[in-house]
């Protein structure tokens, strides 16, 4: 499984972005982001499952972010909302190949800066 993500850049607070994650290889169960803000830890931001659509949000972005997918596209989009300062990190996309699997594979990481 290979990952592409795409679509980072520099924008106002409470602008918007969205980040697309193109696919190639075998199914996965589910595809995640994941953020690394400066001087912290990669973090969970959101999870879609991709045959379900099951989706899951860290509490600090319910609400202003969403995450979809287009299979026939093998594409993962994260609709980034009312952005804030603290949204500033590298954004990873990931996938899961078979429930209960850790994420095994990533794509590089797509910068969002957030400014004041």
């Amino acid at each position: 499984v290979q990952l592409q993500a795409s679509g980072g850049g520099l924008v106002q607070e409470g602008g918007s972005l969205r980040l697309s994650c193109a696919g190639s290889g075998p199914s996965t169960y589910t595809r995640g982001w994941f953020r690394r803000a400066p001087g912290k830890e990669r973090a969970f931001v959101a999870a879609i499952t991709w045959s379900a659509g099951n989706t899951y949000y860290v509490d600090s972005v319910k609400g202003r972010f969403t995450i979809s997918r287009d299979n026939a596209k093998n594409t993962m989009y994260l609709q980034m909302n009312s952005l804030k300062p603290e949204d500033t990190a590298v954004y990873y996309c990931a996938a899961q190949g078979r429930f209960g699997d850790p994420y095994g594979y990533w794509g590089q990481g797509t910068l969002v800066t957030v400014s004041s």
